[in-house]
């Protein structure tokens, strides 16, 4: 206990402002916020230096969270969503929490490790559940297909809809397993990238409704404006021999779920994310993009 920051829940109770109602219950009044008042500061890695505590506000993460769920994953009412991140980083935030309760979906929280007590531990709970969606990491998926198909076998996957992954690229081999093992070729895959800064996915294909490509994030959410650029800032619009452009991914414009401070230290964030190239927010990363595709709708 640090006197001046910890205190005693029943100490805190007693002063607490609320009313009894008639059958006995304590009511609490909601707070009132304000749309840009901060909702929570989470914390990134510091795998690129200090970590930094990226501040999320009140309506704007909670518009585009809700808003992302439900075109990426195409939630319908009624349907179960299973994501397996940890609720202490960005992607159990935003959909374990934030996108499916404001959606008004059921969604299930998991603990532990996907291979303990046996590596048919998510099978187990997509069977028992009915899950029609399960959004988990690559580095999962590579994992599980290390132990065959054995650990699936018997196990009813015929609920699920929608396969998803997140964190990190995820390469072929793993994506086809996921689609060939899991999914049975009859759901699609979502790869979504996006950031603990962004809030919520920047780039996915939306399930069932844009084409999904093994390895390839495909297309920018509606109102998202990436762009690629060399090291001095010029937008790359060459193409390799191959037909794909490589430079360092930006975004043009805001987007309602955009990190509005660092915790304490604002200048920091305009220096991490908005002076390395004038007038974009910088992502720290790189990547490729193909010049041109053809994009066919499903058929009403």
């Amino acid at each position: 206990m640090i006197k001046g920051r910890d205190v005693w829940w029943e100490d805190e109770m007693e002063h607490a402002e609320h009313q009894v109602e008639k059958d006995g219950k304590v009511h609490f009044e909601a707070e009132e916020m304000d749309a840009e008042d901060p909702l929570f500061i989470l914390y990134t890695s510091g795998s690129t230096g200090k970590p930094k505590g990226v501040v999320h506000s009140v309506a704007g993460y909670m518009v585009w969270t809700t808003y992302t769920f439900v075109n990426v994953f195409q939630y319908n009412p009624g349907d179960i969503h299973f994501c397996t991140a940890d609720i202490g980083w960005i992607t159990g935030h935003s959909y374990i929490v934030y996108g499916p309760l404001s959606a008004g979906a059921t969604s299930l929280m998991f603990e532990g490790i996907p291979t303990w007590p046996d590596a048919g531990r998510f099978w187990n709970i997509v069977e028992k559940h009915k899950a029609n969606c399960i959004y988990t990491a690559p580095t999962a998926i590579r994992s599980l297909m290390s132990f065959g198909t054995d650990p699936i076998k018997g196990k009813d996957l015929s609920s699920l809809k929608i396969l998803g992954t997140v964190g990190e690229p995820i390469n072929e081999e793993a994506w086809h397993w996921y689609d060939e093992n899991i999914g049975k070729k009859k759901c699609p895959i979502i790869d979504t990238w996006w950031q603990t800064e962004t809030g919520a996915c920047l780039i996915s294909n939306l399930a069932g409704v844009t084409p999904a490509k093994p390895s390839w994030a495909t297309l920018p959410m509606p109102g998202v404006q990436p762009l690629l650029v060399d090291e001095n800032g010029n937008e790359v619009t060459e193409t390799d021999e191959n037909g794909i452009m490589k430079g360092n991914l930006c975004i043009k414009a805001p987007w309602p779920g955009i990190l509005r401070t660092t915790y304490g230290d604002h200048e920091r964030c305009r220096t991490n994310y908005f002076a390395t190239y004038n007038n974009l927010y910088f992502t720290g990363d790189g990547a490729l993009k193909i010049k041109t595709a053809t994009i066919v709708l499903p058929e009403e």
